[in-house]
């Protein structure tokens, strides 16, 4: 890495292929590990994010206990047969993603957001919601740092907090808000897998992008 403040081209490059190519995983390659070195550069990368306030909300549990990974896969079962059925036409056909690698990837990590410290540094009117925000550039830190390692990350959001929160023995103010599958892939997709497997489209820029107040809503589809 460059020792001057100022990168280079061809770092600015490697950022914009990395973030480019970022994908939601959910097919790993099963019995993998992943080097301690490796995994630790992800954890500082991670831990490096943005947070208003400097409060650093997020919490970071790693599932090592077999029988506790078994019992997070079989809550996001649990909520996917639940989503299904709130999907009404489009049941059967949700039914045949696969939605999560618990059972196959190398390493398992819960992000919980802490009970809240009481900053109040930028987030007075906003308390919950910059909580939560921070946590998520810790996530995307971590995404984009796995990904720059070559290994696949996958965000999975099928579960009652409230069970998870139980499961890990967590304080009754944290919050759990996403479970991340972590391992070795045989590939990357090429797009979004929502995209590959036409459930859903991703908006263009210029669809997102207002001057000075907010713009008309694109025609939506039908969305679920």
């Amino acid at each position: 890495m460059s020792i001057d403040p100022f990168f280079t081209q061809k770092e600015r490059d490697a950022v914009y292929q990395v973030i480019q190519a970022r994908r939601d995983i959910r097919h790993f390659i099963p019995n993998q590990t992943v080097n301690s070195e490796i995994l630790e550069r992800i954890l500082h990368a991670t831990h490096q994010a943005p947070s208003v306030g400097l409060m650093q909300p997020w919490r970071l549990i790693r599932v090592l206990d077999p029988k506790l990974r078994a019992q997070l896969k079989e809550e996001t079962e649990r909520e996917r047969i639940a989503t299904a059925n709130a999907l009404d036409s489009r049941r059967n056909e949700f039914l045949t993603l696969k939605i999560e690698g618990i059972g196959e990837c190398a390493e398992l990590l819960v992000m919980v957001m802490a009970p809240d410290d009481g900053t109040v540094l930028g987030r007075r009117t906003l308390p919950r919601e910059m909580a939560i925000s921070s946590c998520a550039c810790a996530i995307q830190n971590m995404w984009l740092a796995a990904r720059a390692e070559n290994l696949g990350l996958g965000w999975v959001s099928f579960f009652n907090p409230k069970t998870v929160s139980t499961l890990l023995k967590c304080p009754d103010t944290a919050n759990p808000l996403a479970i991340l599958c972590l391992g070795p892939v045989e590939e990357f997709p090429p797009a979004p897998l929502m995209t590959l497997a036409g459930w859903r489209e991703g908006k263009s820029l210029d669809t997102i992008l207002y001057t000075d107040h907010y713009g008309e809503e694109p025609i939506a589809p039908d969305v679920c």
